[in-house]
């Protein structure tokens, strides 16, 4: 099953779904060795990824470490004064830090990271993330400068003072947000189809090499978030891989989930709320209601 299909029944429930929790949705589920069976929705658009982009970061490094250009143990030192903020992680710390790069990986993926992501993209290069894209096929994968220039331009776009200003501004539902802020042409973007081709090279050991896909699985199985993806399979048999993205209104999730019979699923929602709280949990629950409804669908077709 492709497309849309916005007069079927799942088309239907799916967009009912996503407007129950009171967001734009767009989703791409597929089985992941029969990519032809898959349900979408609006999944060609390009939309703002937050923090999806460290997963083609994350490929790109583990190219480079194939190729021997990166060495995963090389240690890099972060000073407290010169480290990208964000919620989790680096970015809370007081301190000098010091790992190495494929530790910087990890907490990127696990929690996050945004302070680890901005120094594995300056040792891996933005270019090199974008080669890597291009030569996957994601041809509308827009990566930049990462979290690092879509902070910079947000802050330019709000015309605040720092980032915390700007992140006040778009979380303020009695203030209009300018209209550029979620325009994916000016930040990191891609498509819910690019990502779920991307997890699925990623599973099929094509994304690099054997060992680095092995390493790139197991990171994405370390992420500890369940509010979102994994809040649509809560079973202790089945396993979910996932890289969450939040930017401002936009709550995405991109991920793998194995089934107790080993079946595997791509699973690739994003949404933009049409309030900007800070936490609205229903807005988190839908990705993986609706990721489940799609699994769920493509198995009853069988």
């Amino acid at each position: 099953m492709s497309g849309a299909v916005p007069g079927g029944a799942i088309g239907r429930t799916l967009r009912e779904m996503f407007d129950d929790a009171g967001v734009r949705g767009w989703l791409h589920v597929a089985e992941l060795r029969r990519p032809a069976a898959r349900i979408t929705v609006d999944a060609d658009e390009a939309v703002l990824m937050g923090s999806v982009y460290k997963v083609p970061l994350m490929v790109a490094y583990c190219r480079q470490v194939d190729a021997g250009t990166l060495d995963p143990r090389h240690r890099v030192t972060l000073p407290p004064g010169d480290r990208l903020p964000g919620p989790t992680g680096i970015s809370l710390l007081q301190d000098e830090v010091s790992m190495s790069l494929r530790d910087l990986v990890v907490m990127m993926m696990s929690v996050s990271d945004n302070a680890a992501a901005d120094a594995v993209l300056r040792h891996v290069g933005s270019r090199a993330v974008e080669a890597t894209c291009r030569s996957l096929g994601l041809l509308r994968t827009r990566i930049g400068g990462g979290a690092a220039d879509t902070l910079r331009r947000l802050v330019a776009e709000t015309g605040a003072e720092s980032v915390d200003a700007a992140m006040a501004r778009i979380t303020d539902n009695d203030r209009a947000v300018p209209p550029g802020v979620y325009d994916p042409a000016w930040a990191t973007s891609t498509t819910p189809a690019e990502m779920a081709h991307l997890l699925r090279v990623i599973w099929l050991d094509e994304a690099a090499s054997p060992d680095s896909c092995a390493f790139m699985r197991r990171t994405m199985g370390l992420q500890p978030w369940q509010h979102r993806l994994a809040s649509g399979f809560p079973y202790d048999d089945v396993a979910v891989y996932g890289k969450t993205g939040t930017f401002g209104a936009m709550r995405h999730e991109a991920g793998v989930v194995q089934l107790a019979d080993g079946r595997l699923y791509t699973a690739v929602v994003f949404t933009q709320a049409a309030r900007a709280d800070r936490r609205l949990p229903r807005a988190d629950a839908v990705v993986g209601e609706a990721a489940r409804a799609a699994v769920e669908h493509l198995r009853g077709a069988e």
